[in-house]
Order: C-alpha cells, then sequence, then structure tokens
C-alpha cells in the first residue's frame, strides 16, 4: 500500500445490535490514538467527524423479531450516501458503531464500483457471517444481515432501502467465522460466498487462505473492502464486544491478516465495527484495533511498541 488519503468517519450506530456502547466506538479509537498511528506511517489523515444520528426512516416488515428497523434503515442510506461520496478519492475508513452500519457502507462502496467499472470484493472478518434475512433473524437484531442485504438476497423489500448496485456473493470471503445459526448455514451453501471457518484456518493456517482471496482480488482489478468486527479477534485479547465467541483469531494471526493486507496493496476502504468501550478492560481492545490498523498501513513487527496491561 503506498501513502493514502485516509479519511476516518465516526459511524456511531448501535441500533443494529442487541445492547447499548457501540455508539462509543469512534470516541475510544480515537482516544486510542487511530488518526496519530496512521499519520506516523506517512499517510495523510482527514477525520471527518462523526456522523449524526438521521431521523428515523418509514420503514416496516413482517417479522415482529425486528428492532428498530426505522432507525437501521435511516443510517443504511445515510451511510450508502457518505461511502458513496467519500469513496470518489482516498481511502475511507468507518468507526463504529455495530455492524448493521455495513450494510449502508458496503452498499455504497458498491455503487462507487459500479461506477468505475471494477467488481468490489468484501473480505468479512467476523465470527458470525452475519447472513440472516429480515424474515430468517430469530433475534431481531440487525447486525446479522448486511452481508445477505448487500448480495442482494430475498427478504429485505419494504424494510431496507432498494440497492443501487449489490456485490457478487462470489466476491465476498468470510475468515474466521465459528458461529452460524440453522437459517444462515442452509442460505450459504449455495451462495456462492467463500468461508474459511475457525477449522479450516487451523487446518491450513490463516496466510494460505487468505492469499487465495487476494489472488482473486488482484486477477479481476477489483476493489477491497474489509470489514473488521472485534469479535474476529479471540476474547481473551479483544473482550469489548457484546457478541463474544470463544476461539477467535489470535494475536499473531490478526496482525499477519493485516500485514498481508497492507502487503497486497489492494484495500480501498474499512470498517471498524463491534467496539463496545463499555465492556473492555483499560481500553485494550481500541488499542489493539489501532495496532492492527497500523499494521495495515504498513507498520511492521519491529515498528511495534511494547504495551503492557
Amino acid at each position: 500500500m503506498t501513502t493514502r488519503v485516509c479519511k476516518l468517519i465516526g459511524a456511531p450506530v448501535h441500533d443494529g445490535a442487541g445492547q447499548r456502547g457501540c455508539e462509543m466506538g469512534p470516541i475510544a479509537l480515537r482516544t486510542a490514538g487511530l488518526a496519530e498511528a496512521i499519520a506516523s506511517l506517512g499517510h495523510r489523515v482527514a477525520d471527518l467527524g462523526t456522523l449524526s444520528p438521521p431521523p428515523p426512516r418509514p420503514a416496516s416488515f413482517p417479522n415482529p423479531a425486528l428492532k428498530n428497523l426505522p432507525q437501521v434503515a435511516a443510517w443504511v442510506e445515510t451511510l450508502a450516501e457518505v461511502a458513496f461520496a467519500e469513496s470518489a478519492e482516498g481511502m475511507p475508513v468507518f468507526m463504529g458503531g455495530d455492524h448493521s452500519l455495513s450494510a449502508g457502507t458496503v452498499a455504497g462502496l458498491a455503487r462507487r464500483a459500479a461506477l468505475l467499472g471494477r467488481p468490489l470484493f468484501v473480505l468479512w472478518l467476523d465470527a458470525h457471517p452475519d447472513f440472516h434475512s429480515l424474515h430468517s433473524t430469530e433475534s431481531g437484531n440487525i447486525h446479522g444481515t448486511p452481508v445477505a442485504y448487500v448480495t442482494g438476497q430475498p427478504g429485505f423489500a419494504g424494510g431496507l432501502p432498494t440497492l443501487a448496485a449489490t456485490v457478487e456473493p462470489a466476491h465476498v470471503a468470510m475468515l474466521g467465522i465459528r458461529s452460524v445459526d440453522a437459517a444462515e448455514r442452509r442460505a450459504l451453501t449455495d451462495s456462492g460466498i467463500t468461508v474459511f471457518d475457525m477449522r479450516a484456518i487451523d487446518e491450513h493456517s490463516i496466510a494460505p487462505l487468505l492469499r487465495q482471496v487476494l489472488e482473486r482480488v488482484r486477477a479481476l482489478d477489483g476493489l477491497l473492502h474489509v470489514s473488521l468486527d472485534v469479535d474476529f479477534l479471540d476474547p481473551s485479547i479483544a473482550p469489548a464486544v457484546g457478541t463474544t465467541v470463544p476461539g477467535g483469531a489470535t494475536f499473531r494471526e490478526a496482525h499477519l491478516v493485516m500485514e498481508m493486507l497492507h502487503d497486497s496493496g489492494l484495500v480501498s476502504s474499512l470498517d471498524l465495527v463491534e467496539l463496545n468501550p463499555f465492556l473492555d478492560e483499560r481500553g485494550r481492545t481500541a488499542t489493539l484495533l489501532v495496532d492492527l490498523v497500523a499494521s495495515l498501513f504498513g507498520r511492521r513487527v519491529l515498528d511495534r511498541p511494547t504495551r503492557s496491561f
């Protein structure tokens, strides 16, 4: 990755999650020194501030379990516009906020990619596939639906905004998956999405799997969006998330992923989601996320500061 203009955009979305706290994510990432870490590696940083919650968007859907649909629909619409506009130049980094925000960011980035005539690829770093429709979710938490939405799966009409462009399912790769509901498993079976769960990582290690993804992006001259959920990481190193699932990526695996992404030079945008500072321990998760982003922007092992907790 060459020198970039990095645009930090706070997206304090909490309406898609099961508990409050993610709205404090942008503040925690700024406090942990995200802008300073990126700038120290020679990149220009423009902090565009934090978006204000938009007024609820009229939305209805025949699933009584759904929570905060009008609020999430409004965020999706707003973030799609912001992502489209800010991806014209520079690299947008969306600081969340729960993972429902990616329904908006990826939608806007897909529209930008279509305008450029290039395919958008999505690397989904998460414990969960987030492949529910508005019909299939039983929890009603809409942060479990964004991948299904942006790939144009059925079950969203009337609930979330109509997409200007979709992401080809074959251009989505999930890494670190280890918690999948039955409905998601059925939907994923014939979807065309690449799923590398933790067993695949254990059997083959993480580097060859990620290399497959990067080779496909490069072969098709694609844009690559990375959506990093805190629960991709093992909760022993990243406790500040409301959906902890044991057995996640280790510190070393996570940094290797980020360093490989940097070396590829393919990443064009980034989501940092599900950071809940209310659940953190002395800021260790926010600090880890900042260190991972620094690896994505070019920090090497020998450059990494020694930390104590």
